[in-house]
């Protein structure tokens, strides 16, 4: 097994969080606004399908228990 330096990493360590940094500032970020409409949106379908899934869940368990019961 060979053994490492970490001394010797470090340099290329740097370098990489350097153009991690340049690369996270060309990215083009989305407005607050848009977040928060998005993440609206995201929690609105989620809610939805958990009543949706909540009515169906208890539809079934009525009918089974009229039927198995």
């Amino acid at each position: 097994m060979k053994i490492v330096n970490p001394l010797k990493q470090l340099p290329g360590a740097l370098n990489f969080l350097r153009e991690v940094k340049t690369e996270g500032m060309r990215v083009n970020w989305p407005t607050r606004e848009k977040t928060i409409k998005d993440t609206l949106i995201v929690i609105g379908f989620a809610v939805a399908i958990a009543v949706f899934l909540s009515v169906s869940d208890y539809i079934f368990q009525s009918v089974l228990d009229r039927f198995l019961l």
